[in-house]
């Protein structure tokens, strides 16, 4: 063990005498930051109330097509991609802070060009930016919240990254009830407008400015932030954190072995299909026979912000990985129960494994397929709950804890491009999937994928409540 390893290992930011902080201002730069992924919820939300307008529009040059609006669903993931690599080099280079001002940028940016717009390719362009600015918040965010939360409070705080997110799903869904696409797009540019208004009164996180050996500000962060008007105690930040990461450090546990995780956790996140479900949330309700899905989607819409929310409550005191594996287990009997309730159907009058995003559900549910109708919302709101209980919030919350500081920048922004990647793969292969193995393959495949999340969760992953980000090193390289 290195002399740095020993630094790293040590809390960095500690009250003299153990003694717990009793700050109020760490909830409200943790609301500030989270204003980042409650814009890019709403951007992942976008989509859904507003393809069928857009499908529906008047004017030739904005229309469309089947092609153009899987790509408009799911362009937004691919530049959330190039986001989190973005992020990455952002995070270290210009601070936590600052890199979360910096994505409000491309939030507004593009939204105004969704506005704005006079043909596909500017409807495309302005997604993508907006994915863009995606990626840094979904990165940004949760660091920047695990950073500046002490252990009691951390996974409150930091599963209050993915209620935001739900919420502004939810708030696309409600809004897009009411306003027109161009309309929606203005509503847009609230969220990420009020995030760099209020990040302004906010501080750097304490951690990052020991790293540029800030100790003044890092002090006074500190004291805004949890309240407390005595000294405080910190080891000196070796010099790893001023050379940054190198691929040589990958031989090391404390490195490798949280990369492992939260690739894999990203990985096992997306492949349960939640963003294709969030994505075309009505498409799935007028494939299981139901006319009013813009309803249905709202429902589900609701139903994942209270389990997010009960789960942020929780989060501290079941711990993360007994959530990760209910979790899990819950999706793999949902997803099994769904996909069982297209293959009684199959042959029903108004199914089709083709996905129409307006199909127009004409002709009444058949006398024998009333009962199964209700497994199909049963086992929707099951899946829903069971991953806002556990692998919606969670991954990204260790993601912000398991990794050093010296390499969190890097790490962090691989984590989030493999999650974009997966997510951009499994929402343009959406329909192809549906039609290649019919509904009820494609729900079956999930839940495979979803038994296999719960085995990773035993096997690899380490509780993390209660430790300092400290501790949590220091357990991964064995000491």
């Amino acid at each position: 063990m290195t002399p740095g390893d020993q630094e790293e290992t040590q809390p960095l930011l500690r009250l003299p005498g153990g003694s717990a902080p009793r700050g109020r201002r760490v909830f409200l730069a943790a609301f500030a930051a989270a204003l980042g992924p409650l814009s890019f919820g709403f951007a992942l939300g976008y989509s859904s109330p507003a393809i069928p307008s857009l499908r529906r529009a008047a004017t030739p040059a904005l229309r469309l097509d089947d092609a153009a609006a899987s790509w408009f669903g799911a362009i937004v993931t691919l530049g959330a991609a190039a986001g989190g690599v973005l992020g990455g080099w952002l995070v270290d280079r210009a601070g936590r802070k600052l890199s979360l001002l910096l994505c409000a940028v491309p939030f507004v940016a593009g939204f105004t060009v969704i506005t704005a717009a006079q043909n596909v390719w500017m409807l495309l362009g302005g997604r993508l930016l907006t994915g863009l600015a995606c990626g840094i918040a979904s990165l940004v965010a949760p660091v920047y919240i695990s950073e500046i939360a002490y252990p009691e409070v951390r996974g409150l705080l930091g599963s209050c990254v993915q209620l935001m997110v739900v919420i502004g799903i939810l708030l696309a869904y409600l809004a897009g009830w009411v306003l027109k696409w161009r309309w929606l797009a203005v509503l847009g540019c609230v969220p990420p407008s009020f995030m760099l208004l209020l990040m302004c009164c906010m501080p750097e996180t304490p951690r990052y400015l020991l790293t540029q050996h800030k100790r003044q500000e890092a002090v006074a962060a500190m004291q805004f932030l949890w309240g407390s008007e005595q000294g405080w105690e910190e080891p000196p930040v070796g010099a790893e954190h001023e050379q940054g990461f190198h691929l040589a450090q990958l031989r090391r546990p404390g490195v490798y072995k949280p990369f492992i995780i939260g690739i894999s956790l990203m990985a096992f996140q997306q492949l349960s299909g939640i963003n294709a479900v969030m994505f075309y949330a009505e498409t799935i309700f007028e494939e299981a026979k139901f006319k009013d899905s813009s309803l249905a989607s709202v429902i589900v819409g609701i139903i994942q912000v209270l389990f997010t929310a009960v789960a942020a409550l929780v989060m501290d005191r079941a711990g993360r990985r007994l959530l990760l594996a209910l979790s899990g287990v819950v999706m793999v009997f949902s997803t099994s129960a769904f996909g069982a309730y297209f293959k009684l159907t199959q042959g029903g009058p108004s199914n089709s494994s083709h996905v129409d995003l307006l199909a127009p559900v004409s002709m009444e549910p058949t006398s024998g397929s009333v009962g199964l109708a209700w497994l199909a919302v049963g086992s929707m709101c099951l899946f829903i709950a069971g991953f806002a209980m556990g692998w919606g919030p969670i991954p990204w919350l260790l993601m912000s804890e398991i990794f050093p500081l010296h390499v969190k920048g890097v790490a962090t922004g691989v984590c989030v491009l493999t999650n974009w990647f997966m997510a951009f793969l499994v929402t343009k292969e959406f329909s192809s999937l549906m039609e290649v193995l019919r509904p009820y393959g494609a729900f079956w495949l999930a839940a495979a994928f979803c038994i296999f999340s719960v085995l990773f969760t035993l096997a690899c992953v380490p509780e993390t409540k209660g430790k300092t980000l400290e501790q949590i090193t220091a357990h991964f390289e064995g000491r």
